[in-house]
C-alpha cells in the first residue's frame, strides 16, 4: 500500500497540473478571440477618420494618353437646333507645367438646347449596400454662367442614359441659373437634400459659402455612407480645402442621396446642362482632375496628388 500511495498522488497531480493548463489555454484563446472582435469592429474609417494617403485607389487622373476610352458620354436630351449629333465638350486639357485634366462643358461655344449631357466612367470597385467610402476629386470652374452636377450612381450604363438625374445618388452641384420658383442660385457649391432639392455648403467663417471662384482648383472629400435609411445611411458629408478654405474644412453634414435606392454606387457621374433653347441659362465649363475612392472616412490628400490645391 505504501508504494501505491506516491503513485496515486502523482497522478492527481498530473490530471491537476493538465487541467490548469487547459483552462489556461481557454482563456488565452478567449482573450485572444476577444481582441480579434475588438479589431474587426473598430475599423479605421467606419466610425472615425483616418488619415491614410495609400489607401486611396484611383478612378481617374486623366493621366493616360487614352484617358476617355473608359468614359461613357452621351447627349441624351439633344435640342439643339441646327441639329449638332454631339454636341458636348469633353475634352483632355493639359495646365502648363502641372498636369492634364478634364474639361466638361455641355455644349461647344454659342449652342444652345442640349438639355443633359451626361459622361460617366466605373469605379475601381463598388461601394456596396452597408459600407461607408470617401470619393476625393478636384474641381476648377472655367467659368460662369452654367448648370454642372457630379457625384456617384447605383445604375449601370443604360439605365444611367434613361434616368439621367435620377441616376445620381449622392449629388454636388455647381450653378448659377435661376429655378423655378423664382429664386437664383449664385455659384456656391450646393448638395443634394432629397430628390430635386439642393442646399448651399457653409463658409469658412461657418456662415455661408462664397460662390465658386473661376479658375481656382477645389480639393472635395465627399464621405458617403451607403448604409440602408433605416441604417442611418443614405447620406453623405463633405469637405473642402482650396479658395476661402485655406486648410481642409466640413462645410456640410448630411446630404441626402437623391433617390435612396439603396444599391452598390458603381459609377462617378457628371452632368451639365445649357437650359432650353428659348431661354439657355448658359455654357460655362468645368475641370475635373484626380478622382480617388477609399475605404472609411479618409481625409487624407492621396499620394499620388501632386498638384497644388
Amino acid at each position: 500500500m505504501k508504494d501505491k500511495i506516491p503513485q496515486s498522488n502523482g497522478l492527481a497531480q498530473h490530471i491537476r497540473l493538465r487541467a490548469m493548463y487547459l483552462v489556461a489555454g481557454i482563456i488565452l484563446a478567449m482573450a485572444a478571440l476577444a481582441g480579434c472582435g475588438v479589431n474587426s469592429v473598430d475599423v479605421p474609417g467606419e466610425k472615425q477618420p483616418h488619415q491614410n494617403a495609400n489607401s486611396w485607389r484611383v478612378v481617374d487622373n486623366f493621366e493616360q494618353p487614352d484617358a476617355l476610352a473608359q468614359w461613357y458620354i452621351r447627349d441624351v436630351d439633344n435640342q439643339t437646333s441646327p441639329y449638332i449629333a454631339q454636341p458636348q465638350v469633353a475634352t483632355i486639357v493639359s495646365e502648363a507645367g502641372c498636369c492634364r485634366h478634364y474639361l466638361k462643358k455641355a455644349a461647344q461655344d454659342g449652342v444652345t438646347g442640349n438639355r443633359k449631357a451626361l459622361s460617366y466612367r466605373a469605379l475601381p470597385t463598388a461601394v456596396k449596400v452597408g459600407q461607408v467610402s470617401t470619393l476625393f476629386l478636384r474641381i476648377n470652374v472655367e467659368a460662369f454662367p452654367n448648370n454642372h452636377s457630379f457625384g456617384l450612381s447605383n445604375l449601370h450604363p443604360v439605365q444611367i442614359d434613361t434616368a439621367n438625374y435620377d441616376a445620381f445618388e449622392p449629388m454636388l452641384r455647381i450653378t448659377d441659373k435661376p429655378e423655378s420658383d423664382g429664386s437664383i442660385n449664385n455659384g456656391t457649391l450646393m448638395v443634394s437634400t432629397g430628390h430635386k432639392n439642393y442646399a448651399r455648403i457653409g463658409g469658412a467663417e461657418n456662415g455661408q459659402a462664397d460662390p465658386l471662384v473661376p479658375g481656382t482648383w477645389y480639393a472635395i472629400w465627399v464621405v458617403i455612407n451607403n448604409r440602408p435609411a433605416q441604417a442611418g445611411g443614405q447620406t453623405f458629408d463633405v469637405y473642402m480645402r482650396g479658395g476661402e478654405f485655406s486648410h481642409q474644412q466640413k462645410v456640410y453634414s448630411g446630404g441626402l442621396f437623391r433617390m435612396q435606392r439603396a444599391q452598390p454606387l458603381g459609377y462617378f457621374i457628371t452632368i451639365a446642362n445649357t437650359g432650353p433653347a428659348e431661354a439657355p441659362y448658359g455654357n460655362g465649363g468645368v475641370r475635373y482632375d484626380e478622382i480617388y475612392l477609399s475605404a472609411g472616412i479618409n481625409l487624407a490628400l492621396p499620394a499620388e496628388v501632386k498638384a497644388p490645391l
